[in-house]
């Protein structure tokens, strides 16, 4: 009985989690540096998941959107960074300067994200969705960082047989991935369009 008893414990740990406030950092003056447009360049994926990279940028818009910065459509940008990274947008990750984006795409400021991890392990009758992300915002004058944050999540599915826990862990892989960008962007000052 007592081994069921420190299985039953770990559990409850396990599924407890901690809530943790979201680690930032942001310029005492950002209601001065009057970013109005801002470029939210292709995901740095470090991972193996383009699904997942995808994906991350495509809710990052609908936040950012949603935080009051006006949507500059992905056409609209990634025509122009193709002709800058020779049709291979993987490369725009994070090593083109905020300046040049800025005059490329006439914007205030520039969002560079990072996919650190994203990955679904698969062990007996458990199976944790790790899904990691650090996001900055550049000024496109100076390259300073006006912002960043970063958050990592840890989502544990629990079930027998395999192929039922696989199925459970696919169904929160973009709930996993929203709850992310989400607490990301809490951290940021509201846009131009919440500010009036």
């Amino acid at each position: 009985m007592g081994g069921w008893k420190g299985v039953f414990l770990f559990l409850v740990f396990l599924l407890s989690g901690c809530g943790a406030k979201v680690p930032h950092m942001g310029t005492s003056d950002y209601g001065k540096t009057k970013i109005r447009l801002l470029a939210l360049l292709p995901v740095d994926n470090k991972t193996n998941d383009q699904t997942a990279a995808r994906m991350v940028r495509e809710k990052m818009l609908e936040e950012l959107y949603f935080k009051g910065y006006p949507k500059i459509p992905f056409k609209v940008m990634d025509e122009k960074l193709l002709k800058i990274y020779d049709g291979n947008l993987s490369k725009a990750g994070g090593n083109l300067p905020p300046k040049v984006i800025g005059e490329l795409l006439g914007v205030d400021a520039v969002m560079y994200c990072t996919l650190n991890e994203s990955k679904t392990s698969v062990v007996f009758c458990y199976a944790p969705t790790s899904i990691s992300v650090l996001c900055e915002l550049r000024s496109a004058k100076t390259g300073e960082i006006i912002w960043q944050s970063t958050y990592s999540v840890v989502e544990r599915n629990f079930g027998f047989p395999r192929r039922s826990l696989e199925m459970k862990a696919s169904k929160v892989y973009e709930g996993v991935i929203q709850k992310v960008v989400s607490e990301v962007v809490k951290t940021l000052p509201d846009g131009p369009d919440l500010l009036g």
